[in-house]
């Protein structure tokens, strides 16, 4: 339902700003540490436990360093809610293209304007 009411777009936007307020400013990371200070705050998940933080930090770090990248975030919001994923998946084609599209007819006009020249 969120997925569909944000658009692929919007829906990427959010997972964004979620990822932003969640991380380490200095890193450019979700820390342990950034996600036990902010989680209540942002997630409202003030009652989870420190074994749960843990395990979250776990299950998203893909490639091992102890940290969160907004990838991996993305990926775990996306694993932790499969209706999201299911959801989500033809918006986020959707909007993949049009970044796509976007390059295309950019490259077309400096192509364009440098034949002009």
């Amino acid at each position: 339902m969120m997925a569909t009411k944000l658009g692929g777009e919007g829906l990427i936007k959010e997972l964004c700003n979620g990822f932003e307020l969640l991380m380490d400013k200095e890193k450019g990371v979700i820390t342990l540490e950034s996600l036990r200070s902010n989680a209540a705050a942002v997630l409202g998940i003030e009652d989870m436990k420190e074994d749960e933080l843990v395990s979250m930090m776990r299950e998203g770090d893909i490639d091992g360093d102890g940290y969160l990248s907004q990838m991996e975030f993305c990926v775990l919001m996306f694993r932790l809610s499969p209706e999201l994923m299911e959801e989500s998946w033809f918006l986020i084609e959707q909007a993949l293209q049009n970044h796509d599209d976007e390059l295309v007819s950019n490259n077309n006009k400096n192509k364009s304007n440098s034949s002009i020249s």
